[in-house]
């Protein structure tokens, strides 16, 4: 069925925040059932970070706005309160698509102002999650940035990206081209799946993506997993991650960096609440640990350095120096790092 002839009625007042983003319309599908995507036409695609940012690039592109991977712990929820929409069932199920985003970036790219700096894929929202293979605007945000000779980093959960890898190989020949996959779950133990499938229910599971980093790997990258976030008293255990980075190494991965979840603003909430129904005798721990605010304790964070390091060393998975003068990825990153790198 054409999505043309879903489209839903959006000028109602109902959403103030999108009409200001530039909506064009608001259009339902049966192929996703329960989510409305919002098609708006953006100003502007390239995002800076930060000058005093220690993150190793400098500007990011989002296609989407919200995601339909659902995980409870993504930290990017919040932003959907700038568009008047809520942190929670919202962000899951009322998505932002930038249809016109590789015209713009392109134009973007044109500016003499333009130094061809890395331009980080996936910082904010996944853009591969399943939305993106219905509207494919990775391809020209992919061509757009290799026609401009400029480097990309992509980070996703999405087993979409195999469509795009030959694309990726032609951009490769031109300019840098950095892989980097989210996996925190390992294929081999049933509690482990049956976990994911609860917390990040609309990603693929964890062997479909092992598959992608053979994949990756097999199309000539070195794929760089972020395991991550680790969930602290449900994914940090020893024999679950010795297990995962095993996968990992089997599979193809050049290196891994961890870091702990991290619960900012409302995400803080929608998580607990989870917990609260899922696994409700850990909630006094959460609190506790998640008490001072969006970042887990010092101690833990050294614990957890402490329990990967040796994992780590184990499976050969320190990985290399990044190329050029960037430095190697830390085994455990610092919450900056873990908070800006994260999609989830």
């Amino acid at each position: 069925m054409r999505w043309s002839e879903q489209m839903v009625e959006a000028s109602d007042g109902a959403l103030p925040g999108l009409d200001r983003a530039g909506l064009v319309r608001s259009v339902q599908t049966p192929e996703f059932e329960g989510v409305t995507f919002h098609e708006v036409l953006c100003k502007s695609i390239l995002n800076k970070v930060p000058e005093n940012s220690t993150l190793p690039f400098r500007f990011t592109v989002n296609t989407f706005r919200g995601c339909t991977h659902a995980c409870r712990y993504c930290f990017a929820r919040p932003t959907h309160e700038y568009l008047e929409l809520d942190a929670g069932a919202d962000f899951d199920s009322q998505v932002v698509v930038k249809l016109n985003a590789a015209a713009v970036l392109r134009k973007e790219l044109r500016r003499r102002s333009w130094h061809r700096d890395v331009v980080a894929l996936g910082t904010n929202t996944d853009p591969y999650q399943r939305a993106e293979g219905r509207y494919r605007l990775m391809p020209g945000v992919i061509g757009a940035l290799t026609q401009a000779y400029t480097p990309m980093s992509i980070l996703t959960k999405g087993t979409l990206l195999r469509r795009d890898l030959p694309l990726l190989r032609q951009a490769a020949g031109e300019v840098p081209v950095d892989i980097s996959i989210s996996l925190a779950f390992t294929a081999a133990d049933e509690a482990s799946r049956a976990l994911q499938k609860r917390i990040e229910p609309g990603t693929p599971s964890a062997a479909a993506r092992l598959d992608l980093i053979r994949a990756v790997a097999d199309a000539g990258f070195a794929p760089h997993i972020m395991v991550a976030p680790v969930i602290p008293y449900l994914t940090d255990g020893v024999a679950v991650l010795d297990s995962l980075l095993g996968e990992l190494a089997d599979a193809g991965a050049a290196g891994v960096t961890a870091f702990p979840m991290h619960l900012r603003g409302a995400t803080k909430d929608w998580f607990l609440s989870w917990v609260a129904e899922e696994h409700p005798a850990l909630l006094k721990r959460y609190r506790s640990l998640y008490g001072r605010g969006a970042y887990v304790n010092a101690e833990y964070s050294r614990w957890l350095r402490e329990r990967m390091g040796p994992l780590v060393a184990k499976h050969g998975l320190a990985g290399a120096a990044r190329e050029r003068e960037a430095p190697a990825r830390p085994v455990v990153a610092e919450p900056e790092l873990a908070g800006a790198l994260t999609l989830f």
